[in-house]
């Protein structure tokens, strides 16, 4: 039985391309963002659009590849890839959000023939179950969200 996952499928692509109750959902905003404004930095100590993307893109990927049971062979790389440096020449807002959208659609699909008790695991190279980290995937997806829809508002 996969009741409990299969709730979790719903919630993740409510948030990704549903009808959330709070708005929109991910990719609906993500392709309302200009392409020529995500590199901008309201000041210099915060974000721009392309490094809230990237963030995602990095904990989606986190995510995939913990579910796919992928070892992760150097770590520190891993987490460097967090707040990574974008270079515009490779860090495209298509690029990302076909990233994001390939990262997420893996792990719905590798989820559709896990059983409930997956969820209980521990998550390889943390102390939390899979349950903790899908719940919050979909928890960080909608509060980077939240910045993206503010910061894509504000450079209009």
């Amino acid at each position: 039985m996969n009741k409990e996952i299969q709730n979790l499928i719903s919630n993740l692509q409510d948030v990704l391309n549903g009808e959330p109750w709070y708005g929109n959902p991910v990719y609906t905003l993500l392709q309302e963002v200009n392409p020529t404004k995500v590199y901008i930095k309201p000041n210099d100590n915060s974000h721009s659009l392309i490094d809230l993307l990237y963030h995602m893109v990095t904990w989606a990927e986190f995510a995939q590849h913990r579910v796919e049971k992928k070892p992760i062979t150097d770590m520190a790389a891993f987490e460097a890839l967090d707040w990574r440096k974008i270079d515009p020449a490779i860090h495209t807002w298509q690029k990302g959000v076909a990233a994001l959208q390939t990262a997420h659609n893996s792990i719905i699909a590798h989820l559709q023939i896990r059983k409930d008790i997956f969820l209980e695991e521990i998550v390889d190279y943390r102390a939390y179950n899979f349950r903790s980290m899908l719940n919050g995937l979909i928890q960080h997806n909608i509060y980077h969200l939240g910045q993206i829809a503010y910061l894509n508002k504000l450079l209009s």
